[in-house]
């Protein structure tokens, strides 16, 4: 009896400590939701969509932290780009338009600034330090996942250094918190109430998988856009392979550098006689290390990093003899095409760029390709598709959106039945022609307004 009323005592005592470990973590999460929820605003951006042969205006949803008492704002570039306009609601449910200060597609941040009110200071949430995490820590996830502001959810640190190929500039945290379509944009945070990461996406059909941008990364960012607006980069032309690469099998017996997979043409780095299979062992003096995936995106931003127009050597192996280039840096300048509507046309077009559009500026490093094709319409009708790059329309060249535009221009002057064009597009790399008709357009106009005047 002696024995079962103290092994009773224990597990009571234990129950305790138990019991008091767990309201003295829920007072934790709850006090740190309280302090960072002020700062947390739901985004409402208005984009214009030109994917689908017309421009679309079209109303999106996200989420963004605010890093300052003067209204700065972080969130993802995907949530803010082609804005129009953009409200943010706040903590006390107050709706204010807000100003895109810079944005960074290849990193999927942006910068806004928040109108408020003169003299007013905003609540912030303080930025931590993603070097410091570790797999298991708790982290919460906060924003407004399918447009339900004031979310939270909970979960642990999954791995702090995971490679996505669509990022080549960073590692992301994966954590098992949720992080649905609407949380882009807001901040994943540590138990003190400290921005660890920016919520960026999350993983189709799966609740537990989901990926934020390290702060650290985040902190650059935001630096570089204050400082000139945008991130600038240079260019090389260098595509970069790991000395081991599990997923394709491929193991270099080498224990130092990095593999070079491809030199893009009419770049730099094939000016400057490097060639696929090289081996890099320093970049401008500074010894490299690419083992394995994770290890690339430093070394892409060192490469990022070169001054443009100043010549870096570049040391490396190639039939293991060691050589020297000297690499020259362009500034790398837009990643993204501009856009342009053809109305009466029913297709969108948009300018080849060669860091976006990689396929299409291997047959065309420069021009202007059919972004859409209105379903039904009069680009569709003519065999005109998605890709096309524009060469010539009616014998006039097309080498970028001006002169497609002044060739629209002229043709919609032309009379009713003689509204045709001779469009010959690249395809594949092979020439095609179609003939656009868009008399069915006008007829059509016609008829809506001869309908309108009758009543």
């Amino acid at each position: 009896m002696r024995w079962s009323g103290v092994v009773a005592a224990l597990c009571a005592a234990r129950a305790l400590l138990c019991a008091q470990a767990q309201a003295e973590f829920e007072r934790v999460i709850a006090e740190t939701q309280e302090r960072v929820f002020p700062g947390v605003v739901f985004v409402k951006p208005i984009q214009e969509s030109f994917d689908e042969g017309e421009k679309r205006k079209v109303i999106v949803y996200g989420s963004g932290v605010i890093i300052s008492e003067d209204g700065l704002v972080v969130t993802n570039h995907h949530v803010s780009e082609k804005a129009i306009e953009i409200r943010c609601v706040l903590s006390d449910r107050r709706e204010v338009p807000a100003a895109i200060l810079g944005h960074d597609k290849e990193t999927d941040l942006a910068l806004l600034k928040l109108a408020l009110r003169p003299g007013e200071k905003s609540p912030w949430v303080p930025l931590g330090d993603s070097e410091g995490l570790r797999e298991g820590q708790f982290v919460m996830a906060m924003g407004a996942p399918f447009g339900f502001v004031r979310s939270v959810s909970l979960g642990i640190v999954s791995n702090t250094r995971r490679y996505l190929s669509a990022s080549p500039y960073n590692l992301w945290i994966q954590t098992d918190a949720a992080i649905n379509p609407g949380n882009s944009g807001g901040p994943l945070v540590n138990v003190r109430g400290e921005v660890v990461g920016i919520n960026a996406r999350g993983v189709f059909l799966a609740d537990n998988i989901g990926f934020a941008i390290p702060v650290n990364r985040v902190k650059e960012v935001i630096d570089a856009i204050v400082r000139h607006g945008h991130v600038p980069r240079s260019w090389t032309g260098v595509q970069l392979q790991p000395l081991r690469d599990f997923e394709k099998s491929i193991f270099i017996p080498a224990e130092r550098g990095v593999m070079i997979a491809g030199v893009d043409r009419r770049s730099p780095a094939e000016q400057a006689g490097l060639k696929t299979g090289d081996r890099i062992l320093r970049i401008d003096g500074a010894e490299v290390s690419g083992m394995y995936m994770e290890d690339l995106p430093a070394l892409r931003r060192l490469l990022a990093a070169l001054p443009p127009g100043r010549a870096a050597e570049i040391a490396y192996v190639r039939g293991g003899k060691e050589a020297a280039a000297a690499l020259v840096p362009v500034a790398k300048g837009k990643i993204e095409g501009d856009d342009l509507e053809l109305k009466e046309w029913d297709l969108t077009l948009k300018e080849i760029n060669r860091h976006t559009d990689r396929f299409l500026a291997y047959f065309q490093p420069e021009g202007v390709f059919i972004q859409g094709v209105k379903e039904g319409g009069n680009a569709a009708a003519s065999g005109l598709r998605y890709n096309d790059i524009l060469q010539r329309i009616d014998g006039e060249d097309i080498p970028d959106l001006a002169a497609a535009l002044r060739v629209y221009q002229r043709a919609s002057t032309l009379s009713q039945g003689k509204r045709m064009v001779l469009c010959e597009v690249l395809r594949g790399g092979y020439t095609q022609w179609a003939v656009l008709d868009f008399n069915r357009q006008s007829q059509e106009g016609a008829a809506k307004a001869g309908a309108k005047g009758s009543f």
